[in-house]
């Protein structure tokens, strides 16, 4: 776009005769296709013996990689639960009681719903706290790397032992 307004500038708009040639000047002939590189660039690879990219095999896990990966990922989680419980409030018939005694009916051990709470609330409070942790990056706090381990261990247990009492104490 640029090299035509600039070619344009240039030459002056002449509507009674135009220059198509004037547009083709400064254009460069391809000397391969797409496919043609396509194909170097495997052939290449393959020769030098790389992999296709590069994969999360080669990386080292680390804390902040985990916490960010589980950050985003309850995130979705608890975007996603949100809105199918909404949509089903909308347009599954009966109301709340109704549900509530069908799932009392199914006769599930204490057990089976203490792990079904810590189920639910590990990733609300997991989200909290580590949201938490964000907006204190955002305030440009926390950067170096002792503390951003320190503040993930602390975001991990906060989380767990929220988790845990919410689900045993409520």
């Amino acid at each position: 776009m640029a090299l035509l307004l600039r070619t344009l500038a240039r030459q002056g708009v002449c509507l009674s005769r135009p220059h198509y040639s004037v547009f083709f000047r400064h254009a460069a002939p391809m000397g391969t296709t797409a496919k043609e590189e396509m194909n170097k660039f495997w052939a290449r690879n393959a020769k030098l013996s790389r992999p296709m990219s590069p994969h999360l095999t080669i990386y080292k896990w680390s804390v902040p990689m985990m916490m960010s990966i589980t950050f985003r990922g309850t995130g979705v989680g608890l975007s996603g639960a949100i809105s199918a419980f909404a949509l089903a409030a909308l347009v599954l018939p009966g109301n709340y009681p109704h549900y509530l005694d069908l799932i009392h009916s199914l006769s599930v051990g204490p057990y089976l719903i203490g792990l079904a709470k810590i189920g639910l609330a590990f990733p609300v409070s997991f989200h909290t706290f580590n949201g938490i942790r964000h907006l204190c990056w955002d305030l440009g706090k926390g950067f170096r790397l002792p503390e951003v381990y320190r503040t993930g261990y602390t975001v991990i247990g906060l989380s767990i032992i929220t988790s845990v009492a919410v689900a045993f104490f409520l």
